[in-house]
């Protein structure tokens, strides 16, 4: 495709960052070119929440299975909390599986494509 902004046959000399979700994106912030993501604190992080997450989606699962029709609160809000936290606890295990993969490939010092 021709690029208007581009004059033709000109290459791009300039320094890139590593891909993005949208492709290669050109660093424009002051940040230092090995910058790193805080793996280890989102190790943790994930770590002590998913077993919280799933204990809440347990809970409130058990809870909305017994309540009554006039308790309060009600099943309805019980079970909106039960799939919030079981939601959450997805999405804490695949943050985990990303940080292990980056921290295994940081270790073995392979790239990704």
């Amino acid at each position: 495709m021709n690029d208007p902004r581009r004059p033709h046959g000109a290459t791009d000399s300039a320094s890139r960052a590593r891909p993005g979700a949208f492709g290669r994106r050109p660093r424009t912030g002051t940040e230092p070119v090995t910058a790193q993501s805080p793996l280890g604190l989102r190790l943790v992080l994930s770590a002590v929440f998913l077993p919280l997450f799933l204990a809440g989606a347990a809970y409130f699962g058990v809870w909305a299975a017994d309540a009554d029709p006039g308790d309060s609160p009600g099943r309805g809000g019980l079970v909106v909390l039960a799939v919030v936290c079981a939601a959450l606890a997805l999405l804490a295990v695949a943050d985990l599986m990303v940080v292990l993969r980056r921290m295994r490939q940081a270790r073995t010092g392979t790239v990704p494509h």
